[in-house]
């Protein structure tokens, strides 16, 4: 672990250089350098965000209105037509209707899964570990450019101090059998590599922000000054300037963006204040949390792509608020949508907005689902239940045909009426995003990763 110590010199080029460095799965941060560098001609250079939605989002209040259904099947919230000829979604989803032409939306999607867990982020379909696990298995766990983490997990406490800390329904960090070295990066929550980085001070220095900004200036002209530095490889340097610079640090923080786009992915005034809250008390944090934190998620997100970061899980919504039944404990249909569907929509209306402007639409993937679906009858409280056989799914970039509406459902929202596209076809689509996956067979070691890209993509989306 790095530590810097209390003394006349921070860090020297020896101290550094005997570190280890960087513990990561028994692997230094120069090996993991080193070795990301090896291996460049199996990437695209795309990357993927995937924000998942637990709970399971209803397909009915979202995506898949029904509007001609009886009152007992079509969305409780009403409908909003969309900037696609003939295609409605949720009321709710009032910004994601006028940017429909950017999206895909699938309405064949099944998850085959009606339970409480983070599936399709980690399940059979993605050999028990985190999909960006997949990634750096074949990237490496830092981007050898960029010294970012390849994979990582953001929480709502990544991007708000003043939040209930988020956590998810299962092992969302899952590697697998590929090993800890690939584990995901979650600033704010722990993690292997983010331990250790901590720089380990007295607290009196450490919240000195200026000492420790001088100390390190001071470090690194003493790493420059030396003779010996020359003869430092170059995967040495880039792993002393991460530990000095920080990308990942650089990614995260917020304030090196313009005001206006922080402005513009602000979810704040989306913050539940209605009376419902006081009879769902024990879950209030958890809506106002996601309004809170699902924008600068986002945005963060984004930042990380740009430096090199290749799979991102969003995990906003911390352990079940898209869970409707309406059952005391959970919101119904209309109150669930207002309190979490709302700030959603414009998170990712301004993700895409943003993401248009800076000429990104083609280099990053977006994904939205959840583990499940909902029922396609309301209970008696206006509320719906756990569903498999549909769910919601939603796509955006990553050089996919936008404007599109993949499948269909059956007149009741229950089940494909076309041909059900599953989680396989997900994960391949995701792979053949990253991966150049005609290589990836041709590479010892991976063929478990080739053997998943060649189940079928969802059709239509190049």
């Amino acid at each position: 672990m790095l530590t810097l110590a209390d003394s006349h010199h921070f860090l020297d080029r020896r101290g550094f250089l005997t570190l280890g460095t960087l513990g990561l799965g028994g692997l230094g941060l120069t090996s993991l350098l080193q070795a990301a560098s090896e291996k460049p001609d199996l990437i695209t250079g795309k990357s993927v965000i995937f924000l998942f939605q637990q709970g399971g989002p209803s397909q009915f209040e979202t995506f898949d209105p029904k509007p001609e259904a009886s009152s007992s099947v079509r969305t409780l919230t009403g409908t909003r037509s969309t900037s696609l000829p003939g295609v409605q979604f949720g009321e709710t989803f009032g910004q994601l209707a006028e940017v429909a032409h950017k999206l895909v939306v699938v309405r064949s999607f099944q998850t085959e899964n009606a339970e409480h867990n983070i599936q399709p982020i980690v399940s059979k379909a993605t050999l028990q570990a985190n999909i960006g696990s997949l990634y750096s298995r074949v990237a490496g766990a830092i981007n050898p450019i960029s010294g970012i983490p390849t994979n990582a997990v953001l929480f709502p406490q990544a991007a708000c101090n003043d939040v209930t800390k988020g956590s998810a329904r299962g092992d969302i960090v899952a590697t697998g059998a590929f090993g800890a070295a690939y584990a995901p990066f979650v600033p704010g929550a722990g993690g292997n590599l983010q331990r250790d980085m901590r720089l380990n001070l007295p607290r009196d220095r450490f919240e000195d922000r200026q000492l420790l900004r001088s100390a390190l200036d001071t470090a690194r002209r003493d790493w420059d000054d030396q003779d010996q530095s020359r003869s430092v490889s170059k995967f040495q340097d880039q792993a002393y300037e991460l530990l000095l610079n920080g990308g990942a640090a650089d990614a995260l923080d917020l304030s090196k963006e313009s005001a206006s786009v922080v402005a513009r992915y602000d979810t704040r005034q989306y913050a539940p204040s209605h009376n419902w809250a006081r009879s769902n008390r024990g879950k209030r944090g958890y809506y106002t949390g996601q309004a809170k934190s699902i924008g600068k998620l986002l945005l963060m997100a984004r930042r990380m792509c740009e430096a090199g970061c290749g799979f991102v899980t969003i995990h906003a919504d911390y352990e079940g608020v898209w869970d409707m039944h309406a059952d005391g404990e959970n919101l119904n249909m209309v109150d669930g949508m207002d309190a979490i569907g709302r700030s959603f929509d414009h998170a990712v209306a301004a993700f895409i907005e943003d993401v248009e402007a800076r000429g990104l639409s083609d280099k990053i993937l977006l994904v939205c689902c959840g583990e499940m679906g909902r029922t396609p009858r309301i209970n008696r409280n206006g509320g719906r239940d756990h569903w498999a056989k549909l769910a919601p799914l939603m796509l955006y970039g990553g050089g996919v045909r936008g404007g599109q509406v993949i499948g269909q459902s059956t007149r009741d929202g229950s089940e494909p009426e076309t041909e059900p596209l599953t989680v396989p076809h997900l994960i391949s689509t995701i792979l053949h995003t990253v991966f150049d996956v005609s290589g990836l067979r041709l590479k010892p070691g991976l063929g478990q990763l080739a053997r998943l890209s060649e189940h079928p993509v969802i059709p239509g989306l190049w």
